[in-house]
């Protein structure tokens, strides 16, 4: 399928100097998640095309940063995803350079909230997610982020841990339904604190909410969009809340770990990467939502995926300046008023 997306972009990447030698390399660091389809519709292809090997490692995002914080004056990663304030700090701590854009050739078909996320260039947003809540449309109904703590949800509901990605944007939009947007979080945590024993866990993997949902533990619960296909087909009557106050969401971004001596070959990678063909085969499997504003998938596919220029443009996210300036706090907080 990828060999008619590719020719353009082979042509595109023949390697504008001189071609790369079979035994050039590029070491990138990723997250750990459908690393075959990965392999199929971008590693494989990219090495077809560059005539050089690509050497994936994958952890999680603290193994992955702190590899990159171990060897910063010797790099042994060329390139890596992160989210948005794991890259950021990463950035503050000069392990990162400038991401030279004008050398992606498909950076002008990003949504503009992925062209430069952090400032500085200092990296290329390449897929986004919404967050919103997952309910049992038979048990209750959802209309707003306030309703995660409701009666009618006592003893039925699961937030996500402060530690997690989807924690923080949870307590700013319980916050925002509230009339309080303070990043403190202070009044959303202390709510949630005072509905402490109505919730069933303040969980850490989206997968345990999923076999929560299928004992019938829970009804309802704040997911990132890319789990979505964990509910809709479990065999009850599942929704997607679109809550008055808006979903919330994240955004992972590609980074080049500084002085790397590497930069040409992974630019060459982020374009190809970026290009609306490969987003497209990553979306239409339902791997990444597209931050290329060019990819077009059908409706099926969109409904399960963060897609299109209304929904991106939808969005309240936080910024990574502040998780990273704020989540020391918040964590001090959670512990004091929720974990207690």
């Amino acid at each position: 399928m990828l060999r008619k997306f590719t020719t353009a972009i082979a042509i595109t990447l023949a390697c504008s100097s001189s071609a790369f030698a079979a035994d050039k390399t590029l070491t990138i660091s990723v997250y750990s998640f459908s690393q075959d389809e990965f392999q199929e519709l971008v590693y494989t292809p990219f090495e077809a095309i560059c005539d050089c090997k690509i050497v994936v490692e994958t952890g999680n995002s603290i193994e992955r940063m702190a590899k990159i914080e171990a060897n910063k004056e010797a790099p042994v990663i060329d390139m890596a995803v992160l989210s948005t304030h794991d890259a950021l700090g990463a950035a503050r701590k000069g392990l990162l350079q400038p991401i030279d854009v004008s050398s992606l050739s498909n950076h002008g078909k990003l949504y503009d909230i992925a062209k430069d996320p952090l400032g500085d260039n200092m990296g290329v947003g390449y897929t986004f997610y919404a967050t919103s809540i997952v309910y049992r449309s038979d048990k209750v109904t959802i209309n707003s982020w306030s309703d995660l703590l409701s009666p009618d949800l006592a003893g039925n509901v699961a937030l996500p841990d402060i530690t997690t990605n989807q924690g923080p944007p949870t307590l700013h939009m319980l916050g925002k339904a509230m009339g309080d947007t303070d990043t403190s979080l202070t009044a959303p945590i202390e709510k949630v604190g005072e509905s402490a024993d109505d919730i069933v866990t303040f969980y850490v993997r989206s997968s345990q909410l999923a076999q929560l949902m299928q004992q019938e533990e829970i009804w309802a619960a704040p997911v990132g969009r890319f789990a979505w296909g964990r509910f809709k087909n479990n065999g009850f009557p599942m929704a997607w809340a679109e809550p008055e106050e808006g979903q919330t969401g994240g955004m992972n971004v590609m980074v080049m770990t500084a002085n790397n001596g590497n930069e040409e070959l992974a630019l060459q990678f982020m374009d190809f990467w970026l290009s609306t063909e490969i987003q497209t085969a990553l979306a239409t499997k339902l791997i990444d939502s597209p931050a290329n504003s060019e990819v077009t998938v059908s409706d099926d596919i969109a409904a399960n995926l963060t897609y299109g220029a209304d929904t991106v443009a939808s969005l309240d996210l936080l910024a990574p300046s502040t998780i990273l300036d704020m989540r020391d706090s918040w964590l001090e907080q959670w512990n004091t008023k929720v974990v207690k």
